[in-house]
């Protein structure tokens, strides 16, 4: 299983990336041992997830959320009720 995620970064900022373990991945971000942006602004919340069998559709995925607009990011994370506290 793939995942597609998006990030609150510290400045406020989303991160959007994919992973095969989620909470690994945000231990990595959130330790400073993932990638460059969130060494550099810090990682502070999951905000959204989408689950994917393959490692192909999950890319794929990826590039559409990265393509988004800030307001339609908002809105799709407003449609994940998982991460909301």
């Amino acid at each position: 299983m793939w995942h597609v995620y998006i990030l609150k970064c510290a400045n406020g900022s989303f991160y959007t990336g994919i992973t095969d373990n989620l909470a690994r991945r945000f231990r990595e971000h959130a330790g400073g041992k993932g990638d460059h942006y969130t060494k550099s602004f810090g990682a502070v919340k999951i905000l959204y997830s989408e689950d994917y069998p393959d490692k192909s559709t999950a890319l794929k995925r990826e590039a559409e959320i990265k393509h988004l607009t800030r307001v339609d990011k908002e809105d799709l994370i407003k449609t994940d009720i998982r991460w909301r506290r």
